[in-house]
């Protein structure tokens, strides 16, 4: 006898009898995608309130999204195979309750370091997660079904990525029973709950039978390659480019180089390895890998950088910057469908889609070229839109033509490859960007002081300010906006900016008719040379944005030219 999806047996030959409650299943298994969607989403936008809560460096943002998207990276690498070995249903339900835990945790942290940690055991359970959604669909389903069953998750995923940040800002402003920012963590509970409960009920139980031992070592060696390459690039700027932090970043090539003969050797002895090392030999595959990790690393570096330019550069509340995203998450809801009814140029869709979403980044550039520190959301949602739109031509074709030349024997290795190098790519766009974005600011505020110092001496000069008064307070000025655009410690002071205040105290005591024109030219100087640099950071990194996107357009020329035909074979 044989088991079928709904546990049950049937005599050997006969047709498989479709799980009664599939489409209760889909609605638990989306559940789990929609948690995972706006977890990856929500930091963008709380970082800046976090921080200012809890404290810590600007390192600390970067972790909070670098440190999910590099623990589920590692995690999709064992992911899929622990479903394999233990059951779907059953690592799903663990996968949704670690990652409810995670979430309460990261509500009732007390520290960075508690958070960061929360946020690596929230990304760890969604790669144990949301492997076994396709493998239960793919069970569950017949295969007329299955186009319906895929076609939910556009909607849900777009539906997400528009909610997930303006969702977050509403939390945090809304401070609803005093919670503020733990309240994008806490309202996972529910949906944990629910997705667990509900799991238990409708979500089909039994194995695909081809389970197969744990490659315990490759996993270790890929998490310590990872590891070796991306906590330089977080840490590095904050402690002064040591130089053992390059010793790391080259450990990582050899640990990698380590992992690569691993795999080859435990495939020779006949064991299963964590990737299947065929797959290298694949042209098409091995480009689209880079492909992913370049793209990846620019979406996600891009919108890490942005909602921080919005915030902490422009001064938008949480909400305001939740808002002014809408735009980019509709023009990639819109980008989808044209991309389907391009489906038969494949290639060439996600060419111009990386094309288009490169025009928008550069339309940003000049947007805040044009508008300056004045720029509202209005002037930069076409932008937005365009760049948007880019990404859903460029993503809606990128896994089929990706693994358009892999084999059937080998999908399973392929998709979750796969997986993990675009959480990869997008840990390291956090680290990298992240790092390049706070590494410009210092250099760009004291520039921009620079340049508004005249001004700055005509306005003292005219409340009476001597001039050997005025030049101490430019410099001070200066001093304190590079110092505070530097500072590791966002809670504590710059000593420079505290010398600051005391000189135009002194001033300001001096001239006691002219003491609120003092304060307020002073004050409004340093946050128009504040919102310049950060402006002027915001436009380099978009360039670098750019660039990403355009090595994404040349590497895809190594891509097959359209995904699988209909017969199964791949096309040339």
């Amino acid at each position: 006898m044989i088991e079928t999806t709904a546990g049950e047996t049937r005599p050997p030959g006969a047709e498989p009898a479709l799980f009664r409650w599939r489409w209760a299943a889909l609605a638990v298994i989306l559940l789990g995608e929609i948690m995972d969607m706006l977890d990856s989403l929500v930091t963008t936008i709380a970082a800046p309130t976090i921080r200012g809560d809890l404290g810590g460096s600007a390192a600390t943002i970067q972790w909070l999204a670098a440190g999910y998207t590099l623990a589920m990276a590692i995690g999709l690498l064992t992911g899929g195979r622990l479903g394999d070995l233990y059951g779907r249903k059953r690592m799903f339900l663990i996968g949704a309750a670690g990652f409810t835990l995670g979430s309460l945790l990261c509500g009732v942290a007390v520290s960075p370091g508690m958070l960061v940690g929360a946020r690596v055991l929230q990304g760890l359970a969604g790669a144990m997660m949301i492997p076994q959604g396709l493998g239960m669909m793919r069970r569950m389903f017949a295969p007329d079904e299955m186009t319906r069953a895929f076609s939910a998750f556009g909607p849900v995923m777009g539906l997400s990525s528009v909610a997930g940040p303006v969702l977050a800002g509403w939390l945090i402003d809304a401070d609803l029973f005093g919670t503020g920012w733990r309240m994008i963590f806490l309202i996972n509970l529910p949906l944990g709950v629910a997705a667990v409960v509900l799991g238990l009920f409708f979500l089909p139980p039994g194995h695909d039978g081809h389970g197969s031992r744990l490659d315990l070592v490759g996993a270790l060696l890929a998490a310590l390659g990872a590891g070796l390459i991306v906590y330089p690039l977080v840490q590095g700027r904050e402690l002064d480019w040591p130089a053992w932090m390059f010793v790391m970043m080259a450990g990582s090539g050899v640990v990698f180089t380590v992992f690569a003969r691993h795999e080859l050797r435990r495939q020779r002895r006949g064991g299963d390895p964590l990737i299947t090392p065929s797959l290298f030999t694949k042209r098409g595959f091995s480009s689209g890998l880079a492909v992913g990790l370049v793209f990846f690393a620019g979406m996600i570096g891009f919108s890490l950088t942005y909602s921080l330019y919005l915030q902490i550069g422009l001064g938008y509340s949480p909400l305001k910057a939740g808002l002014s995203q809408i735009p980019w998450s509709a023009g990639t809801v819109l980008g989808f469908p044209v991309a389907m009814a391009m489906q038969k140029h494949g290639r060439t869709a996600l060419q111009a889609g990386a094309i288009v979403m490169a025009a928008g980044v550069a339309g940003l550039v000049l947007t805040l070229q044009l508008a300056g520190v004045g720029v509202s959301p209005w002037q930069l949602a076409p932008a937005l839109v365009v760049t948007g739109f880019g990404m859903g031509l460029l993503m809606a074709p990128f896994f089929d033509i990706v693994l358009a030349a892999v084999e059937p024997h080998e999908t399973g290795s392929a998709g979750g490859t796969l997986s993990a190098i675009q959480q990869l790519g997008a840990a390291l766009g956090a680290a990298v960007l992240g790092t390049v974005f706070f590494g410009l600011l210092g250099g760009h505020v004291a520039t921009a002081s620079d340049r508004d110092a005249p001004a700055l001496r005509t306005s003292l000069a005219s409340a009476g300010i001597a001039a050997s008064e005025q030049d101490r307070i430019t410099a001070g000025l200066r001093a304190c906006g590079h110092d505070r655009a530097t500072a590791k410690d966002q809670a504590k002071n710059p000593a420079s900016c505290v010398r600051l205040e005391s000189d135009v105290r002194t001033a300001a005591g001096a001239h006691p008719q002219s003491a609120g024109k003092i304060v307020q030219v002073v004050q409004a100087s340093g946050l128009h040379s504040a919102k310049t640099g950060f402006g002027a950071a915001m436009k380099i990194t978009l360039g670098i944005v750019a660039g990403l996107l355009l090595l994404t357009f040349l590497i895809a020329f190594l891509l097959p030219p359209r995904a699988r035909e209909d017969d199964g074979t791949a096309t040339a």
